[in-house]
């Protein structure tokens, strides 16, 4: 039931990260055209297209770890005996965890801290902005999540040495 849970929350956030970027494109060929196809700048695009960056950036890790696309020294946990190469993979999933439960925490509270603060094209608040942190962190940990349980549940990686044995047993 959770890796369905997990499953739904990746994928609003990849539909989300998607369309962010497409927002943040959008709106730099128009900051561009406007820049030096006319002569006049736009005051506003500039800044919603980094704040769209930003969300796209945040919501684009979860399907990247459940997809298994983040950078990883993945050689070493494989090359290590199965169990050895598991309890590795757990650890570093451990402290991704910890360091997006963090990020999370201290993202919330940067949220507080500028509630109050507009940015300065738009007249919104910056809050809207820096909620990427807290937003983007749930959505990575519940992904991190499901990958501790899909590995857990026997979706591990095989070893070098696993190849080797099944190459061996067919020959």
């Amino acid at each position: 039931m959770f890796l369905r849970f997990e499953a739904m929350t990746t994928r609003i956030a990849l539909w989300a990260a998607i369309i962010f970027l497409l927002i943040a494109a959008g709106l730099a060929i128009y900051q561009v055209t406007t820049r030096f196809a006319f002569g006049r700048p736009s005051t506003w695009s500039e800044v919603i297209t980094r704040s769209a960056m930003m969300w796209s950036v945040f919501l684009g890790v979860a399907p990247a770890f459940r997809e298994g696309t983040m950078i990883a020294l993945e050689f070493i946990q494989t090359a290590l005996p199965r169990k050895l190469g598991l309890a590795l993979y757990m650890f570093a999933m451990i402290m991704t965890v910890l360091f997006f439960a963090i990020l999370f925490w201290q993202g919330w509270a940067m949220v507080e801290r500028v509630s109050g603060q507009t940015l300065a094209a738009l007249q919104i608040s910056i809050a809207w902005v820096y909620a990427a942190l807290p937003v983007g962190s749930v959505f990575i940990i519940i992904a991190v999540l499901g990958c501790m349980v899909r590995a857990a549940g026997g979706d591990w990686p095989r070893t070098y040495a696993d190849d080797a044995i099944r190459v061996e047993a067919q020959q």
